[in-house]
């Protein structure tokens, strides 16, 4: 399987090693993703150098401000469409990787309202994760997914609870996947993701009253929103579903999106259902964007930000208040514990804290929000039921007295907490263990009893990034982050991990993984994606090693 066309304009570059691959990478199936490249991967390639170039504008001296030029759109009275009924409830969402199966039934088997099926941050992008992942979710529509384990275990989908609505998220618009070439040019990975799901499941999940709903990722501007909805309306003509069946949430996890909200709810209004506030990316946006700007945008240890920062409170609260304006969903952040049965006193501590933040965002009139394992979908509803009652969402709660600038959403300055230490090395060492696991095909990842994805690792290694080249003073030691004290932690950290893995495992995948974060936190050149090098190192059957 190398050429799906006598005239070599679609090639597969490496056959999938995955059984009944043939049908996701059917004909017909790539002539649509093959239109949407066409049509579209012009515009996303632009849209990209967008970013670039307004990056450079603010390491020049420039900032990010509410646009002038779409202030009519935020002062205008308009709403998004109003959603169906399968996204009406949102109280509780659960996230996860689309593969492996054990995962995705264990998901669709949670009780939760929503599934977040992940083909983005949470799962590793190996071409058979990327075929394994639409597979399951084509299964998942039929209700025929189920999965048998090496062991014998088995498992299957639960015909007494109500199953999630899917929502599926596929990778952003940064990202190409070298498995597919169109016209000689490697395929957006979002046109992938979203062209072969939308492809192989929509019919089926409108039989089923629900639709193909997406999570979108990553946006940085309303232009960007603005492309998403024509893909969504080029993809409803071609394959002849109803206009506006489609239904968008879209993450507001960059800073520059959190300047245009309401610009993105309306460029994608009649396709849009509501805004998620993505935690960790949100932070590694703003280093990414102010990373060249003094000590005033310098975030303290990852574990010191909370929610109840001025600036994340600024960002939340914007958030919910122009959701509800536009008659859409606000969903709140992620818990991202992992119990451990082992422990149950640290487990209890747990469930308390993330009782208290999931209390803090329905309080605040989220609609729901985001856990990451099925034993805290229990906790989170709960908190939920108990605002919500009978009603699906709060729609209702307008918040009125919310009144953010932009000065409150860049106050970084105000936030709680110290740069130390052990935070500069707990950044080193969660960045390598995500690192080599992700090379491993496998994009969520336990550590520490945090089930961690892409963002974990990309805000640990921008933090470090930023400290070096800030030339910040550690707050327990008194010592000036420079490349030298990088370099020995992280040998150290590294040490350490040694002694947890074999010693295959460790040359295979820690090796690499240590070399790229080294490269990545001291280059004097930012990478803007971690897993845009990170592609590169992944070793798959019968592709040939990077150099």
């Amino acid at each position: 399987m190398t050429n799906q066309t006598s005239d070599g304009s679609i090639q597969i570059t490496r056959a999938p090693h995955i059984e009944d691959a043939d049908d996701i990478l059917s004909a017909e199936a790539l002539a649509f993703v093959a239109g949407l490249q066409r049509t579209f991967d012009e515009r996303r390639r632009e849209l990209l150098t967008a970013r670039t170039e307004r990056r450079d504008r603010i390491a020049a001296g420039g900032t990010l401000d509410f646009l002038p030029e779409t202030a009519g759109i935020r002062a205008a009275d308009w709403q998004v469409a109003e959603a169906p009924s399968a996204l009406q409830d949102r109280r509780v969402e659960i996230t996860g990787p689309a593969a492996p199966p054990k995962m995705a039934i264990n998901a669709l088997n949670s009780q939760a309202k929503v599934w977040l099926a992940d083909l983005e941050d949470a799962a590793g992008p190996t071409w058979e994760n990327v075929i394994a992942g639409i597979q399951n979710l084509r299964d998942a529509a039929r209700g025929t997914l189920a999965h048998t384990s090496p062991a014998g275990k088995a498992y299957a989908l639960r015909t007494d609870v109500q199953r999630p609505t899917i929502v599926t998220r596929p990778r952003g618009l940064h990202l190409t996947d070298r498995h597919l070439l169109v016209d000689g040019r490697e395929v957006s990975a979002s046109l992938v993701d979203f062209g072969l799901h939308f492809f192989h499941t929509a019919r089926q999940l409108i039989a089923n009253g629900h639709g193909p709903y997406y999570y979108l990722p990553k946006l940085e501007s309303h232009l960007e929103a603005r492309l998403w909805n024509d893909i969504f309306i080029h993809a409803q003509d071609a394959l002849g579903i109803p206009q506006g069946t489609i239904r968008a949430t879209v993450l507001i996890e960059t800073i520059p999106a959190a300047f245009e909200m309401d610009e993105i709810l309306y460029e994608l209004r009649d396709h849009a259902s509501g805004l998620n506030a993505g935690r960790w990316d949100y932070l590694f946006s703003l280093i990414k964007v102010f990373r060249d700007r003094g000590a005033k945008f310098i975030i303290p240890d990852r574990a010191d930000v909370a929610m109840t920062a001025p600036f994340m409170r600024a960002y939340t609260e914007l958030l919910v208040q122009t959701c509800h304006r536009r008659g859409a969903f606000a969903i709140g952040g992620m818990a991202a514990f992992v119990p451990n049965r082992n422990d149950p006193e640290a487990t209890a501590a747990a469930f308390d804290k993330v009782r208290a933040d999931k209390s803090r965002e329905a309080a605040d009139g989220f609609d729901g929000s985001w856990v990451a394992h099925p034993d805290l979908v229990p906790v989170c509803r709960e908190v939920f039921d108990a605002v919500l009652g009978d009603r699906p969402n709060q729609l209702d709660r307008q918040r009125p007295e919310v009144s953010v600038s932009a000065e409150d959403l860049l106050d970084v300055a105000s936030a709680p907490g110290r740069v130390t230490e052990a935070g500069l090395r707990n950044n080193l060492a969660v960045a390598v263990q995500y690192v080599a696991v992700w090379l491993t095909g496998n994009g969520a990842v336990a550590i520490n009893n945090l089930m961690e994805d892409a963002a974990t690792a990309e805000i640990s290694r921008s933090q470090v990034w930023q400290q070096v080249h800030n030339e910040v003073v550690l707050a327990d030691t008194g010592n000036t982050v420079t490349p030298e004290l990088v370099e020995r932690l992280l040998a150290e950290e590294v040490a350490s991990l040694r002694e947890s893995v074999d010693a295959a495992t460790f040359s295979a995948y820690y090796e690499p993984a240590a070399e790229l974060v080294a490269r990545i936190c001291l280059d004097e050149e930012y990478v803007d994606f971690l897993t845009l090098p990170a592609y590169d190192l992944i070793v798959e059957p019968d592709a040939e090693v990077a150099a």
